[in-house]
């Protein structure tokens, strides 16, 4: 056997024996986090190309991300990391594990006893290598994280998530907030900071009968009006296409919450029509939620599936939760439309 191949071998031999391949069944019922999955929904983030994750990547990282590499144990950036923070997704920055999570299991990379709560980690059956393993993936970029294994501490759930550190970006719990992380901070025992003024993008139709409720609710500071949401730049009224119409909203959180915007908003409109609001049609017009923070996105989701379950509309949601994107104000007779012009044209109402 050459030299080259006999090396080759070995390394394999400690890639099995510390990535915990020695386990030969997947798990069939998790004890923690979400369950095994087949397909990968690419969620609110748009994967970039192969040529951008070049870019942005180290080769280790696009080898292990994107296609499934591991990475050498015991020389990797977080397998002896001991500091308390959140360690996100390397590609699309989602918050993927805790420090509070993670322990020493030996093997010589990151291993943690379950996922944060949420739908960015999922799991899939894994045959390669002649056995069967469950794999764990990104949802947001369908980026390979690492695999998961049913010999993790038994007081903790009993699971594994053997993950690589090539896949990860760790923050601190001091640099939480400052990276749109704050709502993680309670986690480790501090307040997450109050901010002054924070920012809401909602559509729902047609933008002069959204702002003009709106600006009415209480804790609001200002309001605009623009499109979002699609690829055009420099957008305008007569070229937008892919954008909504849309609200930006800015409020004081120490008078109003996010959450209570969102209650009105599902309230103001109609969000069980597809690209439709009234007498308008087209995605111009469609409903839809853009996030400008993790916490957003977190209580977008928990508001919609509770008007969707309380039977207020009698058909299924269908209100889109993205993150935001850039922001194309509209033109200046669109700004206040309805204080310029009182009695005209609107869909919009609150209801019950």
């Amino acid at each position: 056997m050459r030299p080259r191949t006999i090396l080759g071998v070995l390394v394999l031999a400690a890639a099995l024996a510390g990535f915990g391949f020695a386990v030969s069944t997947p798990r069939s019922a998790p004890l923690a986090g979400p369950a095994p999955r087949e397909d990968f929904p690419v969620t609110d983030t748009k994967k970039p190309s192969a040529a951008e994750l070049k870019q942005k990547l180290s080769p280790m990282q696009y080898h292990v991300t994107q296609e499934a590499g591991t990475e050498p144990p015991f020389r990797n950036e977080y397998w002896n990391e001991h500091r308390e923070g959140v360690y996100v997704d390397v590609v699309s920055g989602k918050p993927l594990f805790s420090s509070k999570d993670k322990f020493d299991s030996g093997c010589g990379w990151p291993s943690f006893t379950k996922p944060l709560a949420g739908p960015d980690v999922v799991e899939k059956r894994d045959v390669t290598l002649g056995m069967i393993r469950t794999e764990v993936r990104s949802s947001a970029v369908d980026s390979h994280l690492g695999h998961v294994f049913e010999d993790g501490p038994a007081d903790r759930g009993g699971l594994r998530y053997c993950i690589n550190s090539a896949a990860l970006r760790f923050v601190p719990v001091a640099d939480l907030e400052q990276e749109g992380l704050g709502s993680f901070l309670p986690l480790f025992g501090k307040a997450a900071a109050t901010p002054k003024e924070e920012l809401a993008t909602l559509a729902g139709g047609c933008f002069w009968g959204m702002e003009d409720l709106l600006r009415k609710q209480p804790g609001v500071l200002g309001t605009e009006v623009g499109y979002t949401g699609g690829t055009v730049a420099k957008a305008t009224y007569e070229h937008h296409e892919g954008h909504a119409e849309a609200v930006q909203i800015r409020f004081d959180p120490s008078k109003t919450t996010y959450e209570a915007l969102l209650r009105f908003f599902f309230r103001m409109h109609d969000p069980t029509t597809l690209n439709r609001q009234g007498n308008d049609t087209g995605s111009s017009y469609r409903s839809a939620i853009f996030f400008h923070s993790e916490a957003q996105r977190l209580a977008a989701e928990k508001v919609k599936a509770e008007v969707d379950a309380s039977g207020k509309w009698k058909r299924p949601i269908v209100t889109e939760i993205t993150a935001a994107g850039p922001w194309w104000r509209a033109e200046d007779y669109h700004q206040d439309y309805l204080i310029k012009h009182p009695g005209g044209y609107t869909c919009h109402w609150v209801r019950d």
